[in-house]
């Protein structure tokens, strides 16, 4: 039963790292009421369910509201980012945007945050732990910032059978250890596994006790060419010169990546395997040194089920053990969404405009939106 009625400007569901570029945009610009729901305790989306070691990909300079910059500023003096500007740490993430919340948003007095509240559609909200519902009166727009809802080992069920008996857990639990296993077998060929790989050898495991499974390898960006201020000028805009070259000149698809490795933007972990897929994963040269330390990488494809003794995959079997530790780094195929456009009447549904980059793409939607008051002037 709904027991309360608001009124607002804007209503935005999704209080992960677009919904607040958004909303600081809009903030800056517009004197507008804003109301935020979200169904976790905080701000920040998926870092708060991320593993403890995670950091941000790219510097932590493009990440963050256009208010408050994230990050120390400086370069990484120690690890495998030695040289390239820091990234932040899941907790650094985090805590900026709950900073940003409580610093920012509820001073303005224009912001009105509801966390734990599950979003139902037509303006209408739940608290998951009261269970009162809310329904809001939106002047203006709704505005989905969940469009791109990421999900991490964590938190969801894996795409196979685990039977009872296996040493099973997502990466979140590695730093927990109590014991050493008989070896590691690191499920998932994306930048949580890379995460995963590096965090083991890290920490003093041999590569040798490492199997790793990738079903597909892929394309990765060189960190060293996405690095802002005039110090990295020459490189950074080096490479996005070559890039855009490349993309003018590629006759086909193929050429077009195999010219991207050539002109240094994109690289590979394996030189002798050609990737079949690009999400964008970035890493520095120094940590594919490492990763190129683990020789035991399983192309058999997808998992469909790990037994108590072996692990079966598309396109064969693998031996395995109770004493193996099976570190899920496994990606939920991502949600089917309806295609909608980012502007419509009365709702605005939160999308990359530019590469890589959701939360500049999110501040970029909110300055348009306060920019032109036609939507289709708006496209």
């Amino acid at each position: 039963m709904t027991q309360a009625r608001l009124e607002t400007d804007y209503l935005i569901a999704g209080c992960g790292a677009v919904g607040m570029a958004f909303v600081d945009t809009l903030l800056t610009e517009t004197d507008a009421d804003i109301v935020m729901v979200d169904r976790r305790g905080k701000p920040g989306g998926h870092w708060n369910d991320a593993y403890p070691f995670v950091t941000l990909h790219q510097p932590s300079a493009f990440y963050g509201v256009a208010s408050k910059e994230l990050g120390r500023g400086g370069k990484d003096q120690m690890g495998l980012n030695k040289g390239l500007l820091d990234l932040a740490t899941g907790d650094e993430v985090c805590a900026y945007f709950d900073a940003v919340m409580r610093d920012r948003f509820l001073p303005s007095r224009r912001v009105r945050f509801f966390p734990m509240s599950e979003y139902l559609g037509d303006g209408r909200f739940k608290s998951l732990t009261s269970g009162a519902e809310t329904e809001v009166s939106v002047r203006q727009k709704f505005v989905d910032a969940t469009f791109y809802t990421a999900s991490v080992p964590s938190t969801h069920t894996p795409n196979f059978t685990i039977a009872p008996g296996v040493w099973f857990e997502p990466l979140n639990a590695l730093p927990r250890l109590k014991r050493a296993p008989e070896g590691y077998v690191v499920v998932g060929g994306g930048k949580t596994g890379i995460d995963a790989v590096l965090w083991l050898l890290q920490t003093g495991v041999d590569p040798d006790a490492i199997r790793w499974i990738t079903p597909r390898d892929a394309w990765l960006l060189d960190r060293g060419n996405t690095q802002p201020g005039l110090e990295f000028f020459e490189q950074t805009m080096g490479a996005q010169a070559a890039r855009f070259e490349t993309m003018a000149s590629a006759p086909d698809l193929q050429s077009l990546f195999d010219g991207l490795e050539q002109v240094g933007y994109l690289t590979r972990i394996d030189r002798a395997v050609r990737p079949s897929m690009f999400h964008a994963a970035t890493v520095s040269q120094l940590e594919l040194e490492q990763l190129r330390r683990v020789k035991n990488v399983i192309r058999l494809g997808r998992v469909s089920a790990i037994e108590a003794d072996r692990i079966v995959l598309r396109d064969g079997e693998i031996p395995t053990s109770p004493d193996h530790l099976h570190v899920d780094c496994s990606a939920r195929p991502l949600e089917r969404r309806e295609h909608r456009p980012v502007f419509e009447p009365g709702r605005i549904t939160v999308q990359m405009l530019r590469p890589y980059q959701p939360v500049f793409s999110a501040s970029l939607i909110a300055h348009l939106e306060t920019l032109f008051g036609d939507d289709d002037a708006k496209k």
